[in-house]
């Protein structure tokens, strides 16, 4: 599997409400609208992928960060720069 996939997850997965399950997270899967994560979290998530990627995601990156795999492809940006 995606290194960066794993780390998200398992980034994502601290954050998640009691009604989702570790195995709702997919590439597909919408941060907000599927995986209930709720904006003060998704600050939290973004300064937890800062951190363990030691990246900067800048507010224009969240914006665009509506799914996992909108996420993915922003670390990747962020590590080639």
């Amino acid at each position: 599997m995606n290194t960066i996939y794993e780390k998200l997850k398992s980034i994502i997965t601290v954050y998640l409400p009691e009604d989702v399950e570790v195995n709702d997270i997919t590439k597909d899967s919408h941060l907000m609208n599927e995986l209930n994560i709720n904006s003060a979290h998704l600050v939290d998530i973004v300064l937890d992928i800062e951190d363990e990627f030691n990246i900067e995601i800048s507010n224009d990156d969240i914006e665009q960060m509506q799914t996992v795999e909108d996420a993915m492809q922003a670390i990747e940006r962020k590590l080639k720069d």
